[in-house]
């Protein structure tokens, strides 16, 4: 595919969302920008908030894991059904009762300010970090087929990638991108069936014999449960899923954010448990189709890349045909731009709402101040992703993961002590915590195969970071009790 063709293509794309924009964010205010004045329909929600789950790091990234750890990440899946029924009946009965806009202001009801401020603080840099990396890898796609035929360098790539989606959501925000992500959903899921289904026509398979294939393969081994000491232990990788589904998803302002923009509880809880089920499907959908890219490799004697992450990409683009790069050209850029839109708008909103204290200010204040905010995030995108591409030395499902573990591991315990107990805590000491305990979790990482006979931690770090910090919290509690 021709350079020229991509950036018609990719023009075209944006011509849409451009277009999505105009129409959705008229009459807008800071309010709009905010919650979408919560009335957007549940399903609506729940479909566009399956490629903002899912990122351009699964549309790539996932395939691709499997060549190492056969469907293991399908243990993960499992996992996140529980955290989404946790946040089901748990967390979005508690945001809508407190009908909040930022859910970490829930902390300045439970504790104090302070609180507040820290747990804000981390979502902020979780999120930064999540969706820069998610960019990186749609900005590396741009640049391998397009800008590098250009000789433009990467930084110029990440810059326009970080522009288009300000462009679409600076005026209507959260309203916008619950629309933008609708249309992005579907080509995300177009891409995917249809590369599967172009896979299996040229290996001339009908659909039993693709499933036979593939699940017949030693790379559709699903569980692991023969070695406590490995990251794909399946308590491990179930509990680890169920904890960063709850935290990714339900302590998280960015995912939140959309739900909270329903009319009620009511709706809200079914578009999460429509959300929950498709997941399961749409993945294990990725994991065949990676299962199909490596057979394929095999079958065709093609030499697999020396970066695994760049098997879908280069087969498409080099081996299925015109029609299959368009497909993946657009499932990328609708992947990746799902989750990076929505968490540009999360970002502007949590600093703002938490940070700027937007409730006591005048209109034209809260547009110029959330213009500003919007701006400064797009322009820390750009920092962390050429910082990134410089160290990058993992698979990027697992790098957005294991940091997820750190990162959002205070989160965790903070809500767990907020919910679980009545206790107010010492809230200068909130920040110490907060910080030490990431800290603990990664030394324990460093060390724990050499003091535990070989132990690799995985995905469980997320939850002995959440109890250390719900543990250091109990440890600085006060006397006083707090009204629920």
């Amino acid at each position: 595919m021709s350079p020229s063709l991509v950036l018609f293509i990719l023009l075209a794309y944006f011509t849409i969302l451009i277009a999505i924009s105009i129409v959705t964010s008229k009459g807008a205010t800071s309010d709009t920008f905010f919650t979408a004045n919560r009335q957007s329909p549940w399903y609506l929600v729940a479909y566009g908030m399956i490629g903002a789950s899912l990122s351009g790091v699964t549309f790539i990234s996932v395939p691709a894991s499997v060549g190492s750890t056969a469907f293991s990440y399908f243990q993960v899946v499992l996992g996140y059904i529980l955290g989404y029924w946790v946040i089901i009946g748990v967390l979005m009965p508690l945001y809508y009762r407190l009908n909040l806009i930022s859910i970490y202001s829930y902390f300045e009801d439970r504790f104090d300010r302070i609180s507040y401020k820290t747990g804000s603080f981390f979502f902020l840099l979780s999120r930064s970090m999540g969706s820069s990396l998610r960019l990186f890898l749609a900005a590396s796609v741009l640049q391998l087929f397009l800008f590098d035929a250009w000789d433009i360098p990467f930084f110029v790539t990440v810059m326009i990638t970080i522009f288009f989606i300000w462009v679409y959501t600076f005026k209507g925000g959260i309203k916008t991108i619950v629309w933008t992500d609708t249309f992005q959903t579907t080509f995300l899921i177009l891409a995917v069936v249809i590369s599967v289904v172009l896979i299996a026509q040229r290996m001339h398979l009908s659909f039993g014999g693709l499933l036979s294939l593939v699940f017949e393969s030693d790379y559709a081994r699903i569980f692991f449960f023969d070695d406590p000491k490995s990251t794909l232990f399946f308590p491990k990788q179930f509990f680890g899923g169920a904890f960063i589904a709850l935290t990714m998803t339900g302590m998280d302002q960015d995912l939140m954010q959309k739900n909270l923009t329903c009319k009620n509880l009511g709706e809200a809880q079914k578009n999460m448990f429509w959300l929950s089920s498709t997941l399961v499907i749409v993945n294990l959908l990725f994991l065949v189709l990676g299962a199909l890219l490596y057979l394929y490799s095999t079958e065709f004697g093609i030499s697999l890349p020396l970066v695994r992450d760049e098997l879908f990409p280069m087969l498409a683009f080099n081996e299925f045909g015109l029609f299959a790069a368009i497909l993946f050209l657009l499932g990328i850029t609708a992947s990746t731009y799902a989750s990076s839109d929505s968490a540009l708008a999360a970002l502007t909103t949590s600093f703002c709402i938490d940070f700027l204290d937007f409730k006591n200010k005048p209109e034209k204040t809260k547009q110029k101040q959330k213009n500003i905010v919007h701006v400064g995030f797009s322009v820390l995108f750009l920092i962390i992703i050429l910082v990134f591409k410089e160290i990058n030395e993992r698979s990027l499902i697992d790098a957005v993961l294991v940091v997820a573990t750190y990162t959002y591991g205070p989160l965790l315990g903070l809500f767990a002590f907020g919910i679980l107990t009545t206790k107010k805590v010492n809230g200068k000491l909130v920040p110490l915590i907060c910080i030490l305990s990431p800290l603990i979790c990664y030394l324990f990482v460093h060390y724990a195969p050499k003091l535990f006979n070989g132990y690799q931690v995985g995905y469980e770090n997320l939850i002995l970071n959440g109890f250390l910090t719900f543990l250091g919290l109990y440890l600085i509690s006060v006397k006083e009790k707090a009204t629920q």
